[in-house]
């Protein structure tokens, strides 16, 4: 007669241990699959700022928020700004359902007038692996020169050839013009009057050479602005022969 007391306990645990490895493998394969479908998507509440009108001396900064929308962590693997201006600081790891920031700096005195500036952002979001952030906007000179930093002369020794160039300061101080430095007093005269006490100047120049022909030249203006410790005008002249028949 068999000894089932002898059989019985070994099958048994047999068959556990066959149950244990279905279990370990079902729980392996289970495990490989939520991994496979995880994933991370990235979304932005906006891609693109306007700071509108601001000023040249005013550190330009803005922060942009990133959504991990997905069900794996995002990782922010770079942020490449186009210029060196642009300083980026930024959440390395977003967790899922999370939000992180992206920071971008633009420097003082980095722009003027209209602007746009990028940089390229790398996710590890497979549908979304890059994405830009722009800043745009139009930065004022906080001194501002009217119509322009260059004048040109154009007309005949026997005209009266001269032109003028408004400053305007935009400083919270009043600021002054104390000294002018012209490269060629032989050829022009220059003259600055006070429009607005500590806030606007008018620099007139005027040809004073009875030579014909083309000629350049510097005028160097001292202030007393810390940020804008001088200021350069150049001119440029194209002077003519007298009309014919004049004395």
């Amino acid at each position: 007669m068999k000894n089932l007391g002898f059989w019985g306990p070994g099958r048994a645990h047999g068959k556990i241990l066959v149950l244990a490895g279905v279990i370990s493998l079902a729980v392996m394969f289970l495990a490989v699959g939520i991994a496979a479908g995880a994933s991370p998507r990235v979304a932005l509440t906006e891609s693109t700022h306007d700071f509108g009108k601001v000023f040249e001396d005013k550190a330009l900064i803005y922060t942009f928020l990133v959504k991990n929308e997905g069900n794996a962590p995002l990782r922010v693997e770079d942020v490449d700004p186009d210029c060196a201006c642009t300083v980026a600081d930024y959440d390395r790891t977003i967790p899922p359902g999370g939000q992180g920031r992206i920071t971008l700096s633009i420097k003082p005195y980095s722009v003027l007038r209209e602007f746009i500036k990028q940089a390229k952002v790398k996710f590890n979001d497979p549908d979304t692996p890059e994405m830009d952030l722009t800043l745009k906007g139009y930065v004022q000179p906080i001194i501002e020169i009217q119509p322009s930093h260059i004048v040109r002369l154009r007309g005949r020794v026997d005209e009266n050839v001269q032109g003028q160039v408004r400053f305007i300061s935009h400083l919270a101080a009043p600021w002054q013009i104390t000294g002018v430095d012209n490269s060629i007093p032989r050829r022009l005269a220059v003259n600055l009057k006070t429009e607005q006490p500590g806030k606007v100047y008018v620099l007139e120049v005027r040809n004073i050479s009875r030579e014909s022909g083309h000629y350049g030249g510097k005028i160097e203006l001292r202030t007393t602005s810390a940020e804008r410790p001088r200021l350069i005008v150049r001119v440029f002249a194209n002077i003519y022969p007298a009309a014919s028949g004049t004395p």
